[in-house]
């Protein structure tokens, strides 16, 4: 048998056709024309890195409405239904059309907004068994380069069970000489998957570079820090409810009786889940992260206030900041600024004119409800509903009158809900809404600034049939403060971020969650609980509670604290994307992503424009924890089984 028969793929696709995929048309020339051949691929180093960067052109689309499974699929936006601008793509499935027809953001076939992971791995697992093969390499670089596929194929099993559940593991390549049950794989049980998942990564850091020294062509790639982190999240979402000891899953197994899911709850998954946490938290601060603090740029004038917004907007979308353990240079925001830039005016002082409410780069369509604007603390640093303080009661009934002393989050002498005063830097920084300031985007001078007007008639109001908020919010976070809108305002250049898969502040949440969980509260839990905190301007959290909270005890015990962390991480990273895995591995999707979705009453010019409207009720069941196998997967492969409920 010919060394290219016995690494054709499981699904026996040549060598050619795997890269003439769409997602990797930038590698299409690896062979000439007719030879589609492993032997070609691997001839030489040139063309082997060719291969391997195929290989990384499989990692997800992150930010991307309809292809991203965690970014538009819950509760963190809703998008005008129907839109004539764009693919709303997986926002349907919070509208319940996820089906086993064509599943959208289908990862496992690679159909309807998703990619072929199965075919990922296969790819993974030629490289890997070639990659010896090339003769003008180094030993160093083979090294760096295996690890490397290792790493990828680490992650794409782990891309599969967070959607999935139980999958196959895809070892290695088969040989065209398999049989039809050898090609027929089943599902592992989602210990066994953990195991092999944290094996790769574990095998994988050992060759992997501590930092990337080639910053101009190898930013992206994986490091030490980055495996380790992966790592940390594995196990994290390995000991969480869903897949810990879930007894949802039970009766789940294969057609032989294999049980996919373990029954008992192990609470040393937790202690796993700690210990790698902080490896990967050591490692990374070795390796010079840190969180990110805003530093003004030269002749800019900013008050102590808009600086602790700018902490949390510029470590999104400042390029490879030293908060960013890994961004993905594969998924450079670009589009999603122009679906999440509100319409802005800068009033009588600004020196650049309002842009234009006919620009349609600035489609302005992504829209946070108002459950996730009352998720943010008050600014006392603690939940609105339990400040003793805030009036929670009539956050949505009163409208107030803005002074100069809140100038600086919200426009002198404008009106606004209750609901938007009196809150903690991180809502200022993460949300846009009508009266609210904009820094940024040309104007860097607190005195002279963006704000909105999203009443209607007004500026930031609905233009045209679908190209508007739907709830009167947008997500400042997501858009680069240096973005500009030119000396007319009548063009919108966006400046490119890298996505955070993973930020440092996330592993800081990380190890706090596991500690408590595996050991309950202690001062290891507050110090990394606190200093995200503190970079967000408020207390701690002990003295927050004890201060402003009717509860002043819920720091003290494990279950009062658990919902605190929980709350912190909501918080921290909303809009990344991770807000549908995390509520999944919770096990709270069911409370959260069936609350109506909010906003306010955009047909109106005065203060009833804050009356609350629902936009929609989304729907989501037991059956959506795992992601539902195409009926043609199952047909074509009978010893699968389809996920419960489904």
């Amino acid at each position: 048998m010919s060394k290219m028969k016995r690494f054709l793929t499981l699904i026996l696709l040549p060598i050619f056709t795997i890269l003439l995929f769409p997602s990797c048309k930038k590698y299409l020339n690896v062979t000439p024309d007719g030879i589609g051949t492993i032997d070609y691929a691997f001839r030489k180093r040139s063309e082997a890195e060719k291969y391997l960067f195929t290989v990384y052109n499989n990692l997800p689309s992150y930010g991307n409405t309809s292809t991203d499974p965690g970014f538009a699929t819950g509760d963190e936006f809703a998008i005008h239904y129907p839109s004539t601008y764009f693919d709303i793509g997986l926002n349907r499935i919070q509208r319940g059309e996820q089906n086993i027809v064509n599943p959208f953001a289908n990862y496992w076939d690679g159909w309807n907004g998703g990619k072929a992971y199965f075919q990922a791995l296969r790819e993974c697992n030629i490289f890997l068994e070639n990659v010896v093969t090339i003769p003008d390499i180094t030993e160093t670089e083979l090294k760096r380069w295996v690890a490397e596929a290792k790493f990828l194929k680490a992650y794409y099993h782990f891309y599969l069970l967070r959607m999935y559940g139980p999958i196959p593991l895809i070892k290695e390549s088969l040989p065209v000489s398999a049989s039809i049950e050898e090609v027929r794989v089943s599902r592992e049980p989602v210990d066994e998957v953990v195991n092999y998942i944290v094996s790769l990564l574990d095998e994988s850091v050992v060759d992997l570079p501590q930092n990337i020294l080639n910053e101009a062509s190898e930013l992206g790639r994986i490091t030490k820090p980055i495996a380790l982190s992966l790592k940390a999240q594995v196990l994290i979402t390995a000991a969480s409810p869903l897949f810990n000891g879930n007894p949802d899953y039970s009766t789940f197994k294969n057609k032989d009786g294999l049980a996919l899911f373990n029954p008992t709850v192990d609470k040393e998954k937790w202690a796993k889940a700690a210990k790698a946490a902080k490896e990967a938290i050591d490692l990374a601060t070795t390796a010079g992260a840190t969180l990110y603090y805003y530093t003004p740029i030269s002749g800019e004038t900013m008050s102590d206030s808009t600086r602790v917004t700018m902490n949390i907007r510029a470590s999104i979308t400042d390029k490879w900041n030293p908060e960013t353990i890994w961004g993905s240079s594969n998924a450079m925001a670009s589009s999603v600024q122009g679906l999440a830039q509100a319409r802005l005016t800068t009033g009588d002082h600004g020196s650049i004119p309002s842009p234009p409410s006919t620009n349609e780069s600035i489609r302005s369509m992504l829209a946070p409800p108002l459950h996730i604007a009352e998720m943010f603390y008050s600014d006392k640093g603690v939940p609105i509903e339990e400040d003793k303080t805030y009036d929670f009661e009539n956050r949505f009934t009163r409208v107030r009158t803005a002074t100069a002393a809140e100038k600086y989050y919200i426009k002198e002498n404008s009106s606004t809900a209750q609901i938007n005063f009196d809150r903690e830097p991180r809502f200022y920084a993460s949300l846009g809404f009508d009266g609210g300031i904009w820094y940024g985007n040309g104007l860097f001078n607190d005195n002279k600034t963006w704000f909105i007007e999203g009443k209607a008639g007004q500026r930031g109001a609905q233009l045209g049939a679908s190209l508007y908020s739907v709830t009167g919010y947008w997500p400042k976070k997501l858009v680069n403060y240096k973005n500009d809108f030119g000396s007319n305002s009548d063009s919108y250049t966006t400046i490119n971020y890298p996505w955070p898969v993973i930020r440092l502040a996330e592993l800081y949440l990380w190890y706090a969650e596991a500690l408590n969980e595996s050991s309950g509260p202690g001062e290891e839990v507050y110090k990394y609980l606190d200093l995200v905190r503190k970079r967000a301007g408020l207390l701690g959290v002990k003295e927050s509670w004890s201060k402003y909270a009717r509860n002043a005890n819920k720091p003290n015990s494990a279950d009062g604290l658990r919902d605190i962390i929980r709350r912190e991480q909501l918080i921290e990273t909303i809009f990344e994307g991770k807000r549908y895995w995390t509520l999944k591995r919770w096990k709270l999707s069911d409370t959260y992503l069936n609350l109506p979705i909010r906003g306010w009453d955009l047909e109106q010019e005065d203060d009833n424009y804050y009356r609350v409207k629902t936009v929609l009720n989304p729907v989501f069941t037991s059956k959506d924890y795992l992601w539902p196998l195409s009926e043609d997967a199952i047909i074509n492969n009978p010893n699968l089984v389809q996920n419960p409920g489904w």
